[in-house]
């Protein structure tokens, strides 16, 4: 269960004032596949990162009785002088698992070969991102939140990636945000959509997709 009371998010930027996110007092069930829908720039990853609390709201609180993962894929806090390997290590030891089992799980996931034993600076950025949902599909969390970042890698990457995710998602919820609704279709059974600042929940996804689509055309 994910829980938002009173939760706001606003930006000043050059006297100009945006509410992203607008006084939303919400519930999200358990063990729940939600696709995260609004039109370029209404703050979908504005909100992603405040639930995994990389970003701090204005207003507001974010709770949760279980555990949210960072968003899958997502490279930024990987030290670029470590290898793929260290940052792993350092990442299991964060979260308390074991090490080594970490270690092989990525490494036979990411297929990075050699680069494993390299310094995260030397990556592509589609490296980095196979690296980071290596690492995200290696710990399991309660939620795991999404942004399109399965859409990285070739074909066979993309299944294998979908493949494990959706294994995952059999014990877990998950919070997605993606402009592909086939995508959207394929992992999550409920939506919300945020416009304005004003997040609307549907337990019915087409029902959120049909909202997200007829805003986005008015």
């Amino acid at each position: 269960m994910i829980h938002f009371r009173n939760l706001t998010k606003v930006y000043r930027m050059n006297g100009t004032t945006k509410r992203v996110v607008n006084d939303v007092t919400m519930t999200l069930p358990s063990k729940t596949g939600i696709a995260l829908l609004g039109r370029n720039g209404a703050g979908k990853s504005t909100l992603l990162r405040m639930i995994a609390g990389t970003t701090d709201p204005t207003s507001g609180d974010i709770l949760s009785d279980g555990t949210i993962s960072f968003p899958v894929g997502y490279s930024g806090s990987f030290h670029p002088d470590m290898t793929g390997s260290q940052n792993v290590r350092f990442v299991a030891r964060i979260y308390g698992i074991d090490t080594d089992a970490l270690i092989d799980y990525v490494r036979d996931f990411a297929e990075l070969g050699k680069h494993f034993n390299l310094p995260i600076r030397s990556y592509s950025s589609g490296m980095k991102a196979r690296l980071s949902f290596g690492v995200s599909m290696g710990l399991k969390f309660d939620t795991y939140l999404l942004d399109e970042i399965t859409a990285v890698g070739d074909a066979a990457f993309k299944r294998k990636s979908e493949a494990v995710f959706q294994d995952r998602l059999k014990d877990s919820g998950a919070i997605y945000v993606s402009h592909s609704m086939g995508g959207v279709k394929q992992l999550c059974t409920a939506g919300m959509v945020l416009e304005g600042g004003k997040l609307t929940y549907y337990d019915d996804l087409d029902e959120a997709i049909d909202r997200h689509m007829f805003n986005s055309r008015h």
